[in-house]
C-alpha cells in the first residue's frame, strides 16, 4: 500500500521556510537579534516648605530662578490648560502658572540615564498621579488634564503622563549636545559615563523633566520652641538617609542622623557652626553611591544643586524610599532593563526665627540683596511673617509690598520668553 503523504496548506510555507532558517541559524547569531541589556538609573529631587507644624505648605513651585537652557521645553496651553478661580476658560501659559499656580511640592531635575553595550532604543513613560509636568528635553508626548488654579491640591481627574515613545540609546558615540549662551546647572547632569541619547533627533546625555505637584511629603520637620527639630517619617517605609543643613552668612554646619524608620521620629539638634562644605559634599555623595547610583552620577547631583543645597537657611535632606518614589512617579521602560535604580532626595525647607527677621526687615526696607538672598521662598516666609503682623493694616501694607517684590522678581529670573 502506498503511503499517503500530506502536504503543508500554500499559507504555512512561508512561516515553515522562516522556521527552518532560523532553526539553522547559529544559536550565538540568533542571540544577538535580542536587544542588548539595558541598565537605567535615575536621580532627582522633591523640594518642599515646612509650616508651623511641620506639615509641607502650600506655595509657588515655579516661582524661582528657571535656570535651565532655553532649547529645554515648557508646558504650553494646549498642553495643560489651568482655570483660574470661577473664570472659566482663562488659560495660564508657563509664565503666568509661576505667579499663579500653588502647589506643596516642586519636582526638581529627574534625570534619566541609560547604560548598554551596543546600539538599542527603548520606549520610556512617566505618569505623575498628583503633579504636573513643567519642563522636559529631548521632545516628548505630554498628557494632562485641564486644570484649575488649586488642582495640585486635589486629585486630578487623570494622571498627567510624558511618554518618550523612541529613545535611540548610542554607546560609543560622541554627538554634539545642545548648548545656550547663558550658564546653567543643566550641564552638570552630563558629566557621567551614560550612552548618548537621541530623540526627534534632538541629542542628550539623558532624558530631563520637571514638575510640580500636590501629594504629601513623606516627611514633616518642625522647629521646636528649644531650637531643635522633629522630623517626622510619615511614609511607611524606612528613609535610608535624613541630614540637616544650615548656613548663615559664613557660618556653616551639618548634622547627619542616618536612617528613620517608618513612622517613626526623632529630635535632632540644629547644627553648629564648623563645619566645611567639602565634608557635606562627600557625606551626600557617599550617600547616593549607597542609595545604588555610579560615582559619577552621585558627583553631578550635588554639582547640579551645589548652590541652592548649600545656600543660607536651614534644610533637612532626606532620601525618599524607593516605593515611594515608583508610587509617585510610575515608570515604564519597553523593552524592561535589567536593572532600574532611582534615588531622590527630599528637600524640606525650615523657617527659623532668624529667618523670619531677615525677611520682615527686606519687607520693610526694601533690602534688595536680602530680597535675592530668599528669592523664590520669600513668598511663604512672608505670609508666616504678614500674619504675625500687630494689626490689620500693618499686614495690608506688607502684603502690597510683598506683591510687588516678588511680582518684579519673577519678572527678572524667566531666562526665557
Amino acid at each position: 500500500m502506498t503511503p499517503r503523504v500530506h502536504s503543508l496548506p500554500r499559507s504555512f510555507v512561508p512561516l515553515a521556510v522562516a522556521l527552518s532558517a532560523a532553526l539553522s541559524l547559529p544559536l550565538a547569531l540568533i542571540a544577538t537579534q535580542s536587544p542588548p541589556p539595558l541598565t537605567v538609573h535615575e536621580w532627582g529631587t522633591f523640594t518642599t516648605i515646612a509650616g508651623d507644624d511641620g506639615q509641607a505648605i502650600q506655595w509657588l513651585p515655579l516661582g524661582g530662578p528657571t535656570d535651565l537652557p532655553c532649547f529645554v521645553e515648557t508646558y504650553r496651553n494646549r498642553e495643560v490648560k489651568v482655570i483660574i478661580g470661577a473664570q472659566a476658560g482663562t488659560l495660564l501659559n508657563y509664565d503666568q502658572a509661576r505667579a499663579g499656580l500653588k502647589g506643596s511640592v516642586r519636582m526638581e531635575t529627574p534625570v534619566l540615564y541609560f547604560y548598554a553595550d551596543a546600539p538599542t532604543t527603548a520606549n520610556v513613560n512617566v505618569a505623575f498621579p498628583r503633579g504636573l509636568f513643567t519642563e522636559f528635553y529631548p521632545h516628548a508626548e505630554v498628557v494632562q488634564s485641564p486644570s484649575y488654579a488649586s488642582v495640585l491640591s486635589t486629585t486630578p481627574g487623570f494622571p498627567a503622563k510624558i511618554a518618550w515613545k523612541t529613545v535611540n540609546i548610542r554607546p560609543n558615540t560622541s554627538p554634539v549636545f545642545p548648548t545656550d549662551r547663558a550658564t546653567s546647572h543643566y550641564y552638570a547632569a552630563r558629566a557621567t559615563d551614560a550612552a548618548p541619547i537621541r530623540v526627534d533627533g534632538q541629542d542628550e546625555k539623558f532624558l530631563f523633566y520637571r514638575g510640580v505637584a500636590g501629594f504629601p511629603a513623606p516627611i514633616s520637620t518642625r522647629l521646636e520652641p528649644n531650637g531643635r527639630i522633629r522630623v517626622t517619617n510619615l511614609s511607611r517605609h524606612t528613609l535610608p538617609a535624613v541630614m540637616v543643613l544650615t548656613k548663615r552668612g559664613s557660618k556653616f554646619g551639618y548634622r547627619v542622623h542616618g536612617a528613620l524608620a517608618g513612622e517613626s521620629e526623632v529630635l535632632l539638634d540644629r547644627p553648629l557652626a564648623g563645619g566645611m562644605l567639602p565634608g557635606l559634599r562627600t557625606e551626600l555623595e557617599r550617600t547616593l553611591v549607597a542609595q545604588g547610583l555610579y560615582e559619577k552620577e552621585a558627583k553631578a547631583m550635588v554639582d547640579t544643586w551645589r548652590d541652592d543645597w548649600f545656600d543660607d537657611g536651614t534644610r533637612v535632606f532626606y532620601v525618599v524610599p524607593a516605593a515611594d518614589v515608583d508610587a509617585i512617579l510610575p515608570l515604564t521602560i519597553s523593552p524592561a532593563p535589567v536593572s532600574v535604580v532611582r534615588v531622590f532626595v527630599g528637600r524640606m525647607e525650615v523657617i527659623t526665627p532668624e529667618t523670619e527677621a531677615d525677611v520682615a526687615r527686606a519687607l520693610s526696607t526694601n533690602d534688595a540683596r536680602l530680597i535675592e538672598a530668599y528669592g523664590r521662598w520669600l513668598g511663604p516666609i512672608g505670609d508666616r511673617v504678614i500674619a504675625k503682623a500687630a494689626t490689620p493694616d500693618a499686614q495690608a501694607a506688607m502684603r502690597a509690598r510683598q506683591d510687588s517684590i516678588f511680582k518684579a522678581y519673577l519678572t527678572r529670573v524667566t531666562a526665557c520668553h
